[in-house]
């Protein structure tokens, strides 16, 4: 495969990474405390979509190479992930007198429910949703790039939802509010701004964007009970890279995380052709830098962002 051919699955991965960093640093920001259950809420909205795919199948036409079916599962699992959130935002994060530590290591308990309960219900193999795999776009090929329309698909949705976002963070009265909030809680709520409606729509767009993420990440991979927290060091890892708090710094960082993960292999090529190394240093460079360390590089290269920015791209106050 071509660089070109990297680049294009690492966009595909990307996009589903951005959607993920993008929730948890919007609950992060409003909530503060990072939520561990982040990764399952994404895996919530998975198998949401794939319960109700299967309910209302193809529904008679397609877009991008998936069914008019996909699109309503789709909605259904994005709704389905925030509405658990705000019921566990409800119910248990809210009555709870403890600090942002406290709540951080209940998620981690929470975490461990959703899984639970997840597999009690579908068990623990690997599944996918029903829809046909297609070849890859005849146009790309000759240049290196196997994607299919279903990846284009993926790409442009989440777009849609990141354009949508921006402009309600800049454009609505409920975005304003919550960039005040983000700023200063404390001044916000003595502002008139009535910050439990407003972390209450938080939980439901970060978690739903996280839904999202995970219907995605099944019709890209497969679905397991454990495909969110698989994922959950790398988000976290994108959010930190971008700016703890920071929505648009999430999004840089889910993009430049994602890509690393999928040029993995292209380094791995580039060291194996190069023969510039000793025999034994090219093997220990190859056996490092392979697809089983992908996750692990990502965290280097953040590792070393960070040092020369300590508060990530757009964290405040980065130098």
């Amino acid at each position: 495969m071509t660089v070109i051919g990297y680049l294009a699955n690492g966009l595909v991965f990307s996009s589903i990474i951005v959607l993920g960093s993008i929730g948890l640093s919007l609950v992060y920001s409003i909530a503060d405390f990072a939520n561990f259950a982040h990764g399952d809420t994404m895996t919530i909205g998975a198998y949401a979509s794939l319960v109700t795919f299967g309910a209302v199948g193809g529904l008679g036409g397609a877009v991008l190479g998936l069914p008019y079916g996909f699109f309503v599962a789709l909605v259904v699992g994005i709704a389905a992930a925030a509405a658990v959130a705000v019921i566990t935002e409800r119910v248990i994060y809210e009555p709870l007198d403890v600090d942002s530590i406290g709540l951080l290591i209940t998620s981690i308990g929470i975490a461990f429910v959703y899984r639970a309960l997840i597999q009690i219900r579908f068990g623990s193999d690997f599944t996918r949703f029903d829809i046909q795999p297609l070849r890859p776009i005849e146009a790309l090929v000759p240049y290196g790039v196997r994607v299919t329309l279903h990846d284009v698909a993926i790409v442009v949705s989440a777009a849609v939802l990141v354009v949508g976002l921006h402009v309600l963070l800049q454009y609505t009265d409920l975005g304003r509010k919550m960039r005040a909030m983000a700023d200063n809680p404390d001044l916000a709520r003595v502002s008139g701004i009535r910050t439990r409606r407003v972390k209450l729509w938080t939980w439901v767009i970060g978690a739903g964007l996280a839904g999202a993420g995970g219907v995605f990440l099944g019709l890209f991979n497969q679905l397991s009970p454990r495909m969110g927290f698989n994922l959950l060091l790398v988000i976290f890892a994108a959010v930190i890279l971008g700016g703890i708090g920071s929505v648009y710094g999430a999004m840089a960082g889910g993009f430049l995380i994602g890509m690393i993960n999928q040029l993995t292999p292209f380094f791995s090529d580039v060291v194996e052709a190069l023969p510039i190394w000793p025999g034994w240093l090219a093997r220990l460079l190859e056996s490092l830098i392979s697809i089983e360390y992908a996750n692990a590089i990502a965290f280097v290269i953040m590792v070393a962002v960070l040092l020369v920015r300590p508060n990530g791209i757009a964290g405040e106050g980065a130098t």
